[in-house]
């Protein structure tokens, strides 16, 4: 072993703030080799060679490219290749940023509902105003004696949509006005 500042794998995961697995899946990647392996003990120890490789490698990970992608980039620091990288990610980014507003808005209805349900009156009927939603009507004649019957019938809603939905809705039955002053429900 050369006479330079080497330091042990524990001391670079110290200092970068990762962990020593972390480091050792890095050099089996093929993206950060140790600049010496002690043949007895298995050690690794990095030099400062390594920081700037492992400053880009984290700088990298931070913008939540792939390790395959990354090895793409050390392999070929061209450019043109880390543009088009960039510019790919940052499209990537924006899909994930649609999907996780979609799920944030899905959570707040959730909790909407929940807080609507907790503070309901049960075994009251009254006229409420909602404001205006999303309404899925269904054709079929259904004679429901609990709620599980309408299963089969939200089955049928998404059956031909291209995603796969999720259903967590208010279920509702209509009831004329002259039906509900007969009580005939």
């Amino acid at each position: 072993m050369e006479d330079k500042k080497l330091f042990l794998i524990g001391e670079v995961a110290k200092m970068f703030h990762i962990s020593m697995g972390t480091l050792r899946h890095y050099e089996q990647a093929g993206l950060l080799t140790p600049e010496y392996t002690d043949p007895d003990t298995g050690y690794r120890y990095y030099g400062t060679r390594q920081f700037e490789l492992l400053n880009t490698i984290r700088y990298l990970r931070v913008l939540d490219f792939p390790l395959a992608q990354i090895k793409a980039f050390l392999d070929n620091r061209d450019t043109d290749v880390i543009e088009e990288k960039l510019v790919h990610q940052k499209e990537v980014i924006a899909r994930k940023q649609k999907e996780l507003e979609l799920i944030s808005r899905k959570i707040d209805h959730r909790l909407e509902q929940l807080r609507d349900a907790m503070n309901s009156r049960l075994d009251v009927i009254q006229t409420v105003e909602i404001p205006e939603s999303r309404v899925v009507w269904l054709r079929d004649s259904l004679h429901p004696k609990t709620y599980l019957d309408l299963e089969n019938s939200i089955r049928k809603l998404v059956e031909n949509q291209k995603e796969s939905l999720v259903f967590m809705g208010k279920i509702g039955i209509g009831i004329s006005k002259e039906q509900l002053s007969q009580k005939s429900f």
